[in-house]
């Protein structure tokens, strides 16, 4: 079993020695860290606790210059290590980093007094433990003087119940890695540092790189080191480095993230639940978002109680659910952020924020609420889209009063309702004002009850549940077969032809009648009528009539034994003996000759 540790507390409360005592790793790895005794960056290091787990650390700063730099590293870690000095007791920064804690929702922490050969731990103890219980926390203690290695085997032991505690990843998830580091090493390029928290990286993947502009770019990992070691696949919890191909080192930086293809949704813009930490009030309008390793410029626009609209100077992959820390620059208060909706629709009517907001508190972060009310709003989501954004139905065969699945879309009921009705007033519209018409084609049909234009093939199934038939690409009414005008000319045509079963009026005596192409078509398409090349217009059992008396002919015949037979023209002979050879009823011998199929 592998997990990821973060660090917390104040400057200076002996967070990078108590990684430095547990691991054999110094984490501060900069000169300037090292000369002023102070983590300015992200720290990592690792070990192997006695029950065999592999533990690695992000080692975070304590100062609040570099707050950003914390929350970077508290982000994608599941559970903290909380630190504070017995000689020095609650401070400040353990304040500010307790409301990191409390805002990213973490509720498996360890608190570890340090010092304890310096000054005794237990008012300090006290103190630390009635901030956390204050804050919900019931977290287990451990008293240690890393120096000596007073309380060390206690902590290793809380370490790993700590590390227990934590929830099993998903190894088959997509891949999202937060950078927290980017640099190049001579001969193989660009390395990217990261906690994977979910999901499995291996050597030739193809990932997106997302890069802090919010631009996409296709990479390959070209290698994987995990703990020190070359790996050919890296699973979650994990600390890890990854070789990228091609790839510069300024297209990564702190922010950037790495992503399985296709699988993550990213927008600028996304509507998000508050929860104010330690009574700090509503958000100012301008504010820094932390998620991840990320931290982004964004705009905050209230919608009514708890929630509100960010747009974001970048756009960032998300999932409905993902929590992240709102952050004023100036006064350092901090809000707990969960995402509700991800790329919501404008808001553009009056009083539009406040029913927004009530619809988000009514549905709260229940999944498939927020699905039902994405599907009020879009009305027909791709399933492929809904599963990226955490959202999609439970099982295939989804088929309930607040929602209808259709192969590869989910839909709002009352929609496909609307869309029923809307379709089913088209047709019959179409059918009264052009009655020898074959239908309405499926694209006018889509366009004409509102459905977007990408979920044209919803209409077939639309169309089935109103009785509606679909032929040919068109949408027609199969009650609606009527000739209208041109019925007494039909009924004309059928007369001569039942007294003279191949003599095909001539074009003159048709135009006479009244009877078009559109005509003669409507009359073939309800089964009056069979249509030849050259408007060549017989009765539908004309081919039948025509196989007796052929099939009584001397084997093989030529067209004009085939025509004296009918007692037809040749204009009529070609296309109907055409007509014969198509359906397989006869074929040709030679150039002259034809014969009936047994």
């Amino acid at each position: 079993m592998r997990r990821v540790l973060a660090t917390a507390g104040h400057v200076d409360h002996g967070k990078s020695t108590l990684v430095r005592a547990l691991t054999g790793r110094d984490p501060d790895r900069l000169a300037q860290e090292k000369a002023r005794g102070l983590t300015i960056e992200l720290g990592f290091a690792w070990t192997t606790l006695p029950s065999g787990t592999e533990v690695a650390f992000v080692d975070v700063p304590g100062h609040r210059r570099f707050i950003g730099t914390m929350l970077s590293g508290l982000g994608p870690a599941p559970a903290v290590v909380f630190v504070v000095a017995a000689d020095q007791g609650w401070q400040a920064q353990s304040t500010e980093h307790l409301a990191a804690v409390r805002a990213l929702g973490v509720r498996d922490l360890l608190l570890v007094v340090t010092r304890c050969d310096l000054a005794e731990p237990a008012e300090t103890l006290v103190t630390a433990r009635a901030h956390l219980e204050a804050a919900g926390l019931a977290v287990p203690h451990v008293c240690v003087a890393a120096p000596t290695g007073q309380g060390m085997d206690e902590l290793r032991a809380a370490l790993d119940a700590l590390a227990a505690r934590t929830p099993e990843p998903d190894p088959a998830a997509p891949v999202r890695l937060w950078a927290d580091r980017a640099f190049t090493v001579g001969g193989s390029g660009t390395v990217v540092t990261g906690t994977l928290g979910a999901g499995t990286l291996a050597v030739g993947d193809e990932l997106d790189l997302l890069d802090a502009h919010g631009a996409p770019t296709r990479v390959a990992v070209r290698g994987l080191q995990s703990q020190d070691a070359p790996l050919e696949q890296v699973g979650p919890v994990s600390r890890v480095a990854v070789n990228l191909r091609r790839t510069a080192v300024d297209a990564v930086g702190r922010g950037a993230v790495l992503l399985t293809p296709g699988a993550w949704e990213s927008s600028a813009v996304v509507d998000l639940a508050l929860a104010p930490v330690d009574d700090t009030g509503a958000p100012p309008q301008q504010a820094t978002l932390h998620v991840g390793s990320a931290d982004v410029e964004a705009h905050v626009r209230p919608l009514g109680g708890h929630h509100v609209r960010l747009t974001l100077a970048a756009p960032l992959p998300w999932r409905v659910g993902d929590r992240a820390i709102l952050r004023d620059p100036g006064s350092r208060r901090v809000w707990s952020a969960t995402v509700r909706e991800v790329d919501p629709l404008p808001l553009r009517r009056r009083g539009a924020a406040a029913a927004r907001a009530a619809a988000l508190e009514a549905a709260g972060g229940d999944p498939a609420a927020l699905r039902r009310l994405r599907l009020a709003d879009r009305r027909v989501q791709d399933v492929a889209l809904l599963e990226r954004l955490g959202l999609a139905p439970a099982s295939e065969d989804v088929a309930t009063p607040t929602e209808v699945r259709h192969g590869d879309v989910v839909v709002d009921p009352a929609a496909w309702s609307a869309w029923r009705t809307a379709l089913s007033d088209a047709v019959a519209a179409h059918h009264r004002t052009q009655p020898l018409s074959a239908g309405v084609p499926l694209a006018e049909a889509a366009h004409a009850i509102g459905l977007p234009a990408q979920h044209a093939t919803l209409v077939p199934e639309l169309a089935r549940q109103v009785g509606l038939a679909v032929d040919d690409g068109r949408v027609h009414d199969p009650a609606a077969a009527g000739l209208g005008p041109a019925e007494a000319a039909v009924t004309q045509v059928e007369a001569w032809l039942r007294e003279d079963p191949f003599a095909a009026p001539e074009a003159r005596e048709l135009d006479d009648l009244g009877l078009g192409a559109r005509e003669l078509a409507a009359a073939a398409r309800a089964g009056r009528l069979l249509r030849l090349p050259g408007e060549v217009v017989l009765l539908p059992d004309a081919p039948a009539r025509a196989m007796r008396e052929l099939a009584a002919l001397p084997q093989p015949f030529t067209l004009s034994v085939a025509r004296q037979a009918l007692g037809t023209t040749r204009r009529v002979a070609v296309p109907l003996l055409e007509h014969l050879d198509g359906r397989g009823w006869t074929r040709r011998v030679d150039g002259q000759q034809r014969e009936v199929v047994r």
